[in-house]
């Protein structure tokens, strides 16, 4: 890819979409060199396809309730995938447990975002598990997609201190606010061409991620 081209991205979501809005946000304000090709959703009524809508992005709906196993499903997002030929696929909150074929299919293609400082709380309820086990800092980690649940080799993560008064809600808005700003640097890492991933190592500018 010319690196001077903008980097074709397919971004795949299931709720809210915020995380998908801030990387709207950036391409306009030219601070992230990309083009969304299409949001693809598995809830139809998700506010996420608003914002793609309202940024004149190619929606796409495919219902996971409409299929009778993840392989079907699996199956036509790959389709769906295809057609728009993304360099990078970017998960923003899409709750679906991928099959390894799919992820094996995109592996090195394709990244998400998760709200703890990974391997820690692998999963959901990622805040509160941290509150409980009395954790002095919390996070995000952004990482490649792998068959291992939230096991991916990890490209970035953001610290944030857990705070005496803190509860989920307002922990979670802190790396709410870390997510908005470390996800577009990643996209525009790979922009850059300045990501790789060698024998599942992270290798950033041609050094290895540790």
């Amino acid at each position: 890819m010319n690196k001077e081209q903008p980097l074709p991205i397919v971004v795949l979501v299931s709720g809210g979409g915020s995380n998908l809005q801030t990387i709207i946000d950036r391409i306009e304000d030219k601070t992230l060199n990309a083009k969304i090709c299409a949001v693809i959703c598995n809830k139809p009524d998700a506010y996420g396809i608003e914002r793609a809508k309202k940024a004149a992005i190619p929606t796409e709906i495919i219902d996971h309730n409409q299929y009778d196993n993840r392989e079907s499903f699996d199956a036509e997002l790959t389709r769906c995938i295809e057609k728009y030929q993304p360099e990078l696929i970017v998960l923003a909150g899409f709750m679906r447990i991928l099959t390894d074929d799919f992820v094996n299919h995109f592996y090195g293609k394709m990244i998400n975002i998760h709200p703890s400082l990974l391997p820690k709380y692998r999963g959901l309820h990622t805040h509160k598990r941290a509150l409980e086990a009395g954790d002095s800092e919390h996070g995000l980690s952004i990482h490649y997609v792998s068959a291992e649940l939230d096991g991916g080799p990890v490209i970035l993560q953001k610290k944030v201190p857990i705070l005496k008064n803190d509860t989920e809600s307002s922990l979670a808005e802190r790396v709410l606010v870390q997510e908005h700003i470390a996800y577009p640097q990643v996209i525009q890492w790979f922009s850059q061409g300045r990501l790789q991933l060698i024998d599942n190592q992270v290798i950033f500018d041609k050094s290895a991620v540790h």
